[in-house]
C-alpha cells in the first residue's frame, strides 16, 4: 500500500482515499488487521469477505442484468472503485466477459459514451495541449509500460466516434491486464483528440471531445510527433499501440514510428498474425501447404493488406518469391477487384493489383479466382451470401472462411450460415462470437479470430525485454505459437483457436518468442533469461489475492 515519508514526503493514503482508489481498495475484503494500518476501522461494514465471495455477489447481480450495455456499465464500475476484484473475474470468466469488456460490446458502449459517462479513465490530450504534452502526460500517476492511443477516427466498424473512442484503448488495456498479467498500473489509455467528423456525434448535447472537425497535414502530423516524444521522455522506453486510426494515417503512422520506438498497429499487424494462426490452423485439417493457397479478401484497408503482408511473408519462409506470393492475395473493395489497370487505387493497395480483367462484385471473383480461402475484413455485415459460401463449398473441399469483421453486426455472415450453407465442410473463424453450431449430427464450436490472442503476449514480450522497435518477425512468431497451441481436440470440432481460457498460458508462451526473438536480433534492452517463459510467467500480475 506505500510507506509514509519522512520530512517532506508524500504520506501513504489512509482512510477513504484508499477506499476511493481504484488501485489499492478491496473493499470488504480488508483483513481486520489491514483496516487498523490503514484507518478503515469504522469506514466498512465489519464482516471480512474474501474476493471469491465478492466475486459471487457480483456475479449474481451481474447475471440478472439482460441488456449487454448494462452488463458493460456494471463491469466499468467496477472497474472503477476495485482493480483486483474486477480482474479476478475478468480472468476466471474470461469466456462470459470478454465480449462485454470488448468486442462486441464496446462497440456500442463507445456509441453511447457520453450517456454512460461516469469518471474519467486514462488520458484525454487535445490539439489544445499541443506544446504542453509532456507535462500533461506528467499528470498520469504511475509509471507506464504500455499505452494504447487512438484518435477516435475508425472505431471497429463504426466510423469516426472522436473522443468517444476512448472506450476502445481502455478495453484493450482491460485485456492486457486480464489476459497477460500486464499490471493495471502500467496501461495508459489514451485518446488524442483533434476534433470529430462524424456531425452526428460531435453534435451529441453528451459529446465529451472538443466540437471541432478533424485537425489534419502537417498541424496534425506535428501533434503526433509531440505525443511520440512526450511519451519517450515521460516513460522511457514505453510500447505505444496505434488503436483504430483511419487507413490514411494508420499505414503512415506505422511506418514513421515502427523503427524508431517500441510501436505497432493491432489493426494491421495483430490482426494480421491471428489471421494467419487461424490458417495454418486449418491447413492442419486439410493437410495442405500454404504456398498452395489462394486467398480472397472481402475488404481492402489496413486488416485487409496487412493480413495479406503477412501471408506473403510466410509464404515467402517458405521458399516462395515475393511478387508470386503477393499474386496469391487478391482484394476486392468498393469498386470491385483490386486490378493493376485501375487508376483509382490508394498506395496500400498497390502490392495486390494483379493483372486481371475488371471484376465488379466478390461473388464473380470468387467464380473467377477460385480462391481456397475468403476472408471478411469489410466492415459490412451479411456481404458473405449464401451464393458465395455455396460457390466455396464447390470449389473446395473445406473452404476456408473467416468472417472477421466486428462488432456481431458488421459480420460478413454467421457461423450457422457458414456451416450449414456449406454442408457443416467450412473451416470458419469469425470476428464476433457465435454459438456452436450443430449440422448433420456434428457439433461445430466456432472461436473468435480475436486479436486478444496476440496483441497481450506482444505487450508483455516487449516490456519483459524492453524491445526497442518491434518487428514483423514478431508478428510471424506469435502466429506459429498461437498456432501450434491448438490442440488436435480442438481441430476435430472445427475450432482454430485455443479455448479462451487458456489465454493467459498463450500469451506467455507468445511473450516468451517475442522476448527471445528481440534477443536474437539484438534489439532487446533487457537480455533474455535462459527460462524465459518461467521467468515471464513469474512477473505476470495474479489479482487473486493471496
Amino acid at each position: 500500500m506505500g510507506k509514509a515519508g519522512t520530512t517532506g514526503a508524500v504520506s501513504a493514503p489512509r482512510g477513504l482515499d484508499v477506499l476511493r482508489d481504484p488501485v489499492l481498495n478491496r473493499g470488504t475484503a480488508f483483513s481486520e488487521a489491514e483496516r487498523d494500518a490503514l484507518g478503515l476501522r469504522g469506514l466498512l461494514p465489519p464482516h471480512v469477505h474474501t474476493q471469491a465471495e465478492q466475486a459471487e455477489r457480483f456475479l449474481v447481480t451481474f447475471r440478472k442484468l439482460a441488456d449487454p450495455l448494462d452488463k458493460f456499465i456494471a463491469l466499468n464500475a467496477l472497474h472503477d472503485r476495485n482493480e483486483d476484484l474486477f480482474f479476478s473475474i475478468l480472468v476466471d470468466h474470461i469466456d462470459e466477459m470478454q465480449p462485454i469488456v470488448y468486442t462486441p460490446i464496446v462497440g456500442l458502449a463507445c456509441q453511447k459514451f457520453g450517456q454512460i459517462f461516469q469518471r474519467p479513465r486514462g488520458m484525454f490530450i487535445s490539439i489544445r495541449d499541443r506544446g504542453n504534452i509532456a507535462k500533461v502526460l506528467r499528470n498520469w500517476p504511475y509509471q507506464a509500460g504500455i499505452i494504447v492511443v487512438t484518435d477516435g477516427e475508425r472505431i471497429l466498424g463504426l466510423g469516426d466516434l472522436g473522443a468517444h473512442g476512448m472506450g476502445i484503448p481502455v478495453g484493450k488495456l482491460s485485456l492486457y491486464t486480464a489476459c497477460a498479467g500486464i499490471h493495471p498500473t502500467q496501461c495508459l489509455p489514451v485518446t488524442l483528440d483533434v476534433g470529430c467528423n462524424n456531425d452526428a456525434v460531435r453534435n451529441d448535447p453528451f459529446y465529451v471531445g472538443l466540437r471541432q472537425k478533424r485537425v489534419t497535414g502537417a498541424e496534425y502530423d506535428a501533434f503526433i510527433e509531440e505525443f511520440v516524444s512526450a511519451a519517450q521522455e515521460v516513460f522511457p522506453g514505453v510500447v505505444i499501440q496505434w488503436e483504430d486510426f483511419a487507413n490514411h494515417n494508420a499505414f503512415r503512422l506505422l511506418e514513421n514510428y515502427r523503427d524508431r520506438v517500441s510501436s505497432f498497429n493491432d489493426d494491421i499487424q495483430g490482426t494480421a498474425a491471428v489471421a494467419l494462426a487461424g490458417i495454418f490452423s486449418a491447413l492442419r485439417i486439410t493437410g495442405q501447404p500454404l504456398t498452395d493457397q489462394r486467398v480472397l479478401f472481402l475488404g481492402a484497408g489496413e486488416a485487409a493488406t496487412g493480413i495479406a503482408d503477412l501471408i506473403a511473408s510466410a509464404m515467402v519462409a517458405q521458399g516462395v518469391a515475393l511478387d508470386q506470393a503477393r499474386r496469391s492475395c487478391w482484394l476486392v473493395d468498393s469498386k470491385g477487384l483490386v486490378v493493376k489497370s485501375r487508376k483509382d487505387l490508394a498506395h496500400h493497395k498497390l502490392n495486390y493489383a494483379h493483372d486481371h480483367p475488371p471484376v465488379a462484385d466478390f461473388l464473380d471473383a470468387v467464380r473467377k479466382l477460385k480462391p481456397t480461402a475468403i476472408i471478411g475484413v469489410s466492415a459490412v455485415g451479411g456481404t458473405f451470401t449464401r451464393e458465395i459460401i455455396e460457390e466455396m463449398a464447390k470449389l473446395n473441399e473445406r473452404p476456408i472462411i473467416f468472417a472477421l469483421s466486428n462488432p456481431t453486426s458488421q459480420s460478413e455472415c454467421t457461423a450457422e450460415e457458414a456451416y450449414r450453407w456449406s454442408g457443416g465442410r467450412a473451416l470458419f473463424a469469425c470476428g464476433s462470437p457465435f454459438d456452436p453450431v450443430t449440422v448433420h449430427g456434428q457439433t461445430f464450436v466456432p472461436r473468435q479470430g480475436n486479436n486478444s490472442y496476440i496483441f497481450p503476449g506482444i505487450g508483455l514480450g516487449a516490456i519483459a525485454c524492453k524491445a526497442k522497435v518491434i518487428t514483423d518477425d514478431m508478428f510471424m512468431k506469435s502466429a506459429h505459437t498461437l498456432a501450434q497451441l491448438v490442440t488436435e481436440s480442438d481441430l476435430a470440432q472445427g475450432s482454430l483457436y485455443p479455448a479462451l481460457p487458456r489465454i493467459r498460458e498463450v500469451s506467455a508462451y507468445i511473450a516468451a518468442a517475442i522476448a527471445n526473438a528481440a534477443k536474437e536480433s539484438g534489439i532487446a534492452g533487457r537480455l533474455a533469461k535462459q527460462e524465459m517463459l518461467k521467468d515471464i510467467e513469474a512477473q505476470m500480475y495474479d489479482p487473486h489475492q493471496k
